[in-house]
């Protein structure tokens, strides 16, 4: 890869941080209680919410006010006036953490350094909007944060600082968002530190090992019961809690969440394997045949109701064994 010297970093830059949703707050949070100079907040506009359609603030909204700082919210980030407003700040550098938006160069331009952005993959692995789903979907047992120097392309600019994080066995996507989320805040403060003290240098992504992790859809919810438990699985740790996998029971679609591989091969527990075959049902959860082995569902849900842990559900909704799923 190529490599080249960072850029001359000032000591103590002055930050526009960009951010929209709850995985944002921590990187915020730690650039408040490490001293950094924040001259303002971007989130995105507040949006209605619930039955009465009230606007809701965006979390990061939230914890700017309640840290003092002052909250711009534009509607497109790469506006006319918004980049003049930026400009008028004079920030050293823009801090991007699930912003929301693609911005353009106009906008990255503005600052004297330019933007860091923290990316939740190894990249140049998993560029796009999802990849925490998709790791987890996708069954990696690693995974990890990218704090990166931006340009216009979709996560394709150079790379400052990784750290890989392990996937834990059975854990959901919503788990591991929260847990890198965490994560992300030290990731950021390391970062900074290193371009203070001039310790890191740029290291050019290989386009050649690029994967990509496009938005997640409810197109990609039905669990299709032929595939191995390993692979059914994963799906359904992947899209948990949003927007759940599903199947077909007695014609009702059912919402499947947090998911456990019971036996990883083989024909299923009861010897004759067949595909959503309902193979056992217990307080741990409800027991299900697939392609090549046996997965375990803990928690189901009906629609409008709330998601239950399988043996509350189970009472309300019985499933007997020998029931076959997907149809």
């Amino acid at each position: 890869m190529n490599r080249r010297p960072m850029e001359a970093f000032p000591a103590d830059p002055a930050i526009i941080f960009m951010g929209t949703p709850e995985y944002a707050v921590p990187s915020l949070s730690k650039l408040v209680e490490h001293g950094y100079v924040v001259q303002a907040v971007v989130t995105q506009p507040d949006r209605p919410k619930g039955r009465g359609r009230k606007p809701v603030f965006p979390p990061v909204k939230a914890a700017a006010q309640r840290f003092g700082l002052p909250v711009l919210q534009p509607e497109q980030a790469s506006d006319t006036a918004f980049c003049r407003a930026i400009q008028d700040l004079g920030p050293d550098l823009l801090v991007v953490v699930a912003f929301g938006q693609v911005l353009k160069k106009t906008l990255l331009d503005i600052p004297r350094w330019g933007g860091l952005n923290i990316h939740a993959s190894l990249l140049p692995r998993y560029r796009g909007a999802a990849p925490i789903q998709w790791a987890v979907i996708n069954d990696e047992s690693e995974t990890g944060l990218t704090a990166m120097h931006m340009d216009e392309g979709l996560d394709t600019g150079p790379i400052l600082f990784q750290e890989p994080v392990p996937i834990r066995p059975d854990e959901t996507a919503g788990e591991l968002h929260d847990r890198l989320s965490h994560v992300s805040g030290d990731v950021l403060v390391k970062t900074l530190n290193g371009l203070i003290t001039h310790g890191l240098i740029e290291t050019a992504q290989d386009n050649a090992l690029a994967t990509y992790a496009p938005k997640i859809d409810r197109g990609m919810s039905r669990v299709v019961w032929a595939r191995s438990a390993r692979s059914i699985s994963a799906l359904i740790r992947g899209l948990d809690p949003w927007p759940g996998a599903a199947t077909l029971v007695r014609g009702k679609e059912i919402k499947l969440f947090s998911a456990r591989i019971e036996a990883p091969d083989g024909p299923g527990i009861s010897g004759k394997g067949m595909p959503g075959r309902v193979a056992g049902r217990s307080a741990e959860g409800l027991l299900v045949e697939t392609g090549e082995g046996t997965v375990r569902i803990r928690e189901l849900q009906t629609p409008g109701r709330r998601r239950l842990p399988a043996s509350e559900f189970l009472r309300g909704f019985p499933i007997q064994e020998g029931t076959v799923l997907g149809i």
